[in-house]
């Protein structure tokens, strides 16, 4: 049986053939922000606003709207009906003298005494001449288009669409709208009382669903259309001049030849205020361009001016709990083009995918913060940025034994060990022997059992102490420098696993942190650069791992010019002192008598850290390093595997 297929475009949801967002991509740029100093939720709100390589950015789709608002604005005026009635009215009124011109007769002169005596108001004359007896046939129905107009355009500026649905109008037209305007006022009338009108709604739609090509389901989405596009009409007659407002009103009297209909209108918009008071029914917009727009033009307008200041407040994403999800996509797409609601469905994609892969976290206390998953995809970047620069080092083997990692082959079990077996090999020898024995049913002998084989490794311990004084930030040492211990952190987590890694910072005094914690830490303006109580720090960690190799690496940019006094508080001095000095090269010497050697990285080209740095290679048996800023993560994550070798 052949199958049934539809086609049709995608309004909902990821386009299937779109090509997949740039996570790896995207985690780059939010990791350069955080470890800038950036917050993980403004890095985010950053990333969403510059957008993606092939992505328009937040910043620039907020611009756009801008420039079309501004645009409508210059473009445009509101008296495009006034000019289109005054044009009729003059029409007919040439019309009609033409006709008289050739009679003598006094009724003929008498006629043009009355359109002489006409008032210069537009509205009051469409008025007096209701009941003129047109002697042209050219006037009468060019004074009948005027009333047809003001009819399409009241109804155009309430009904979106009305305009090019009455381009001809006949009497029984007229007396179906009136009859529509009766049963939808006596809808609202009956909802605002609170009665049930789901029977009525659907009776409603079923006589007049022709009116409303947005077809609403429900008579709660009936009156929210009705009501935003009545809000824009009156703001449109809030931006006229106090003349032009008085003479529009005044001329919707003669809508279609039947002043009911205004009436009509009139209770339509009380109803809906009433129902609707949160829409903006007060606000005026100044329009002072040359293109003038009619009553439907210039309410639509005015609804596309709100449109566009909604879609801004939902791009600025500034008010509690916003979500790229809060766009209204296909009113961006109306108002700027389908390529810029591709964009904003492509960032909230973006932002969806970037919590639902788990690369951001919420705390808490509600702030987000990057996952541990996000922290190894930084670091495993910053590693293979460093891994062109060096060369890996491989693991030592001791001996072949228990508490190891797997080499790959696998040995005979011996009495007392405690390796898993290797099952395949196992059954291969069992079916090899019972084949050479004839013995028949196989059975699994001691003999037989083969077990993995491993190695065992050295253990190392390292403390990684870097500087974070304000000078890191200063000279822009700060991103290098966490890069940096994302690279050896990945690095020790994945290939090195039974080591222990401690990150240490100083700046007036010195702390642990996780990786996280170093990644999100915000430069601060704060003296003091305490090696001294990071060298503490570091002892402590090598004390609580005495069988692994010590390792000691030292990121800085300044000598020491804090240290720690017994009371636990931090003393300052700059230019540091002799103490400050003795109490550093002490902890180095304590660290020497625990076996580490204290390699430090020198950034920068001061010759007084110089000559510090040289003593304590000196006194730890240590190295210095002096990296340019791009090489710094090499040179570290270069010395850990060379001082584990040895």
């Amino acid at each position: 049986m052949t199958g049934q297929f539809a086609y049709g475009p995608i309004h909902e949801g990821r386009d299937p053939l779109a090509p997949p967002v740039d996570l790896r991509a995207a985690l780059e740029q939010l990791g350069r922000d955080i470890m800038d100093g950036s917050s993980p939720r403004s890095a985010l709100e950053e990333l969403l606003r510059r957008g993606t390589t092939g992505t328009t950015g937040l910043d620039e789709l907020t611009r756009r709207l801008w420039e079309r608002r501004a645009r409508i604005q210059r473009r445009h005026n509101l008296e495009g009906t006034l000019n289109e009635v005054r044009a009729l009215l003059d029409e007919a009124l040439e019309a009609e003298r033409s006709a008289l011109f050739p009679d003598p007769s006094d009724d003929a002169r008498f006629r043009e005494a009355q359109l002489d005596a006409l008032p210069p108001s537009t509205a009051a004359a469409v008025r007096e001449l209701a009941e003129y007896d047109w002697r042209s046939e050219e006037a009468r129905q060019a004074y009948q288009r005027i009333r047809d107009k003001l009819g399409q355009e009241l109804m155009e500026s309430r009904f979106q669409g009305m305009k090019q649905a009455l381009s001809e109008v006949s009497p029984e037209d007229a007396e179906r709208i009136r009859a529509m305007m009766a049963d939808l006022n006596a809808l609202l009338l009956a909802h605002l009382r609170g009665d049930d009108t789901t029977e009525q709604f659907q009776r409603f739609m079923a006589q007049h669903g022709d009116f409303f090509p947005e077809n609403p389901r429900t008579v709660e989405e009936l009156i929210d259309a009705l009501a935003a596009r009545a809000a824009a009409a009156q703001r449109m007659m809030n931006s006229m001049s106090e003349q032009q407002r008085l003479e529009l009103s005044n001329l919707m009297a003669a809508a279609f030849g039947d002043p009911r209909l205004a009436e009509q209108i009139s209770t339509l918009d009380a109803n809906l205020r009433a129902l609707r008071p949160d829409e903006d029914w007060t606000s005026a917009t100044r329009f002072r361009g040359q293109d003038p727009l009619g009553m439907g033009e210039g309410a639509q307008a005015m609804a596309d001016l709100a449109e566009l200041d909604a879609l801004a407040e939902q791009l600025a994403q500034s008010y509690p709990g916003a979500r790229l999800e809060d766009i209204d996509l296909e009113a961006l797409s109306r108002q700027l083009g389908d390529d810029a609601g591709v964009d904003a469905r492509r960032l909230s994609e973006l932002e969806r995918e970037l919590r639902a892969q788990g690369l951001l976290e919420r705390s808490s206390d509600g702030t987000l913060h990057l996952s541990p998953k996000a922290l190894r995809r930084l670091g495993e970047t910053a590693l293979s940025d460093v891994a062109g620069t060096m060369r890996r080092g491989e693991r030592e083997t001791a001996r072949a034994g228990a508490a190891g990692e797997p080499t790959g082959s696998s040995r005979p079990w011996r009495f007392g060990d405690s390796e898993p077996w290797e099952v395949s090999r196992t059954v291969r020898n069992a079916v090899l022997r019972t084949a050479s024995t004839n013995q028949g049913e196989v059975r699994i002998d001691v003999a037989d059992v083969e077990v993995i084989e491993t190695e065992q490794r050295a253990r190392a311990a390292i403390a990684l102490c870097v500087d974070t004084s304000w000078s890191m930030v200063q000279d822009g040492r700060w991103v290098p420098m966490k890069r940096t211990a994302l690279a050896l952190h990945h690095l020790v987590s994945t290939k090195y696993r039974s080591d222990e890694l401690q990150l240490i910072t100083f700046g007036r005094h010195a702390s642990t942190v996780d990786i996280g914690q170093l990644t999100a830490m915000e430069g601060v303006w704060e003296q003091g650069t305490n090696l001294h109580h990071a060298l503490l720090l570091a002892g402590r960690h090598l004390r609580r791992n005495p069988d692994a190799h010590p390792v000691v690496l030292v990121v800085t940019d300044g000598e020491p010019t804090a240290h720690l006094e017994p009371d636990g508080n931090a003393e300052f001095n700059y230019p540091t002192t002799p103490r400050t000095i003795a109490k550093t090269l002490a902890e180095v010497d304590a660290l020497a008598k625990l076996g580490a050697s204290v390699s430090v990285f020198m950034l920068g080209d001061d010759e007084r850290l110089a000559t510090f740095v040289d003593a304590i290679a000196k006194r730890s048996g240590g190295r210095v390093v002096n990296p340019d800023l791009d090489g710094l993560g090499a040179a570290v994550v270069s010395d850990y595997l060379r001082t584990r070798r040895t």
